[in-house]
């Protein structure tokens, strides 16, 4: 089985990975993130990948476009919905690419995440593999993910603090502003 995983940082790559390469899945990375904000924390995303690239020998796809124009279009007076738009936008693209590519299904690393709207990435991946006519491989990675933020901390990889978007900064900043008040 050929896959290509959307990649939405290095650490969260790094179990999917490694449990989709013991089971000899082939796995080729998809980065594309118009999300994340600003673009320092973007290019120290993008370059921590590039580093795993590296390091384990990764074959990896850059869909390198600092897309935050989209993005805050794509989600203005609908911010509370931001993360659906988000998931929408990265899993389409990443199956339309899989189609277009050959390969048996698609995936993203956003699974591992216990940050992230599991119940959402799930509906979101199924549509977008009927809407491409490629399988959307569904698994609930998040038992790895304290394993795989372990494996991040010995690579030295960057951890970022948030989930990208400005919105999820700007809330990082609120709840740090009241949680000291």
């Amino acid at each position: 089985m050929k896959l290509l995983m959307h990649i939405c940082c290095s650490n969260c790559c790094l179990y999917p990975l490694q449990t989709l390469f013991s089971r000899n899945i082939d796995v080729r990375g998809f980065w594309l993130n118009p999300n994340i904000h600003p673009y320092t924390e973007y290019a120290m995303r993008l370059e921590s990948l590039q580093r795993l690239q590296k390091e384990w020998s990764l074959d990896i796809e850059y869909a390198d476009n600092y897309g935050l124009k989209e993005f805050v279009r794509a989600v203005v007076h609908d911010e509370d919905n931001r993360c659906s738009v988000c998931y929408t936008m990265r899993l389409e693209e990443t199956a339309g690419t899989a189609k277009r590519m050959g390969l048996d299904g698609f995936t993203t690393s956003l699974l591992v995440s216990p940050y992230q709207k599991f119940d959402i990435i799930m509906r979101i991946g199924n549509e977008a593999g009927k809407k491409y006519a490629i399988p959307f491989y569904a698994e609930d990675f998040r038992p790895g993910w304290q394993e795989g933020m372990k494996r991040s901390k010995e690579l030295g990889l960057y951890r970022q603090k948030y989930c990208g978007c400005i919105y999820s900064e700007m809330e990082r900043y609120i709840k740090k502003t009241v949680d000291s008040r």
